[in-house]
């Protein structure tokens, strides 16, 4: 890829507009019960937002065909078309039923990085995960015992075993991990959904997280791997054939569900970007607030090659929005 054509720095702050639209978007419909709504909601607006970036961009991780929602697909081309050649990660709304129960930690999000770089893992639902900060860095090892890796991370972090928390899916398929986990002395911290947001929180200074494991969608492991290539952290994962069938379609795609894939092997290289803005309040950032006449969207923005990351608060006026674009950011749940 020649120079001209490498995802520029200001790319992330394009970026950062599609999750603002989708949380905008999505941000009504929080505790309506609605999920497929607000992540139509959702998916609209990112659509037509991230047609505005300068990218020629490939969507490798969609969302839609695990939850039968509506979807950007896999090989669907967004961005204008001019610019740097990307693979696209997006999840309109990370954790749908977070959103539509309002619930906390539900998310807009999207990740970038050079084209070919993404792993692409569609004929696979889920994947196991273990995913740490920079201080844990080269300390875990899915092959390895849960007490394995809650030792040698705690021992990496100088921390006591019996401070470590462990973020979780609540999930039936991981009540073994939970015991695993309590077995070894550390804590347990279930979340519903949103096992993106539990892998930043796991890589954060500030964050009561150490690390995440268990169970949870290979998109969300795709988008994970982008943010640790930013935050400088680790993430190790497992393809999770759900059966027979799932299996035998992963080993007709080339996909050997028996290797541990590393960072590094879910996205190649050091120039990807993440993007994520809070829907509802969470520990990664919180959600919109709505006002007289706008609202106000908090994000994280961050870029591999040069270690950024920023929080963006951002004050919009509805009537400017509603000017700019057919979608109809504030009122859409309201018209229903």
């Amino acid at each position: 890829m020649s120079d001209a054509l490498r995802p520029d720095r200001n790319l992330a702050m394009e970026l950062v507009r599609v999750t603002e639209a989708a949380a905008l978007a999505a941000g009504r419909w929080v505790g309506r019960g609605d999920k497929l709504g607000g992540d139509g909601a959702a998916v609209d607006a990112m659509r037509e937002l991230i047609g505005t970036v300068d990218m020629d961009g490939v969507v490798v991780i969609g969302e839609g065909e695990k939850d039968e929602a509506p979807m950007l697909f896999n090989g669907e081309k967004v961005g204008t078309g001019h610019g740097p050649a990307v693979d696209v990660a997006v999840d309109p709304i990370d954790g749908t039923r977070l959103m539509a129960e309002g619930r906390p930690n539900s998310i807009a999000v999207i990740a970038v990085a050079e084209r070919g770089s993404m792993f692409d893992p569609s004929a696979v639902f889920y994947m196991r995960k273990i995913a740490v900060g920079p201080d844990a860095v080269g300390h875990i090892d899915l092959s390895k015992s849960t007490e394995w890796n809650i030792l040698s991370v705690a021992k990496a972090k100088n921390i006591d075993v019996g401070d470590m928390t462990v973020c979780v899916l609540d999930r039936p398929r991981h009540a073994e991990l939970i015991a695993e986990i309590r077995a070894a002395g550390a804590k347990v911290r279930l979340i519903m959904d949103g096992d993106v947001a539990g892998g930043v929180a796991a890589a954060s200074d500030d964050s009561s997280v150490d690390m995440l494991m268990g169970i949870g969608g290979t998109p969300e492991g795709i988008i994970t791997a982008c943010a640790m290539k930013c935050m400088g952290g680790e993430i190790q994962g497992q393809l999770w054939p759900q059966d027979e069938a799932e299996h035998k379609k992963a080993v007709e795609a080339g996909l050997d569900v028996d290797a541990i894939l590393g960072t590094d092997d879910l996205v190649r290289g050091d120039n990807c970007f993440f993007a994520a803005t809070g829907i509802t309040n969470g520990d990664m950032v919180r959600g919109v607030s709505y006002r007289a006449n706008g609202a106000v969207t908090r994000s994280l923005v961050m870029r591999s090659k040069s270690g950024t990351v920023r929080h963006v608060e951002a004050r919009h006026r509805m009537e400017k929005l509603r000017e700019f674009s057919a979608v109809d950011y504030g009122q859409g749940a309201q018209n229903q």
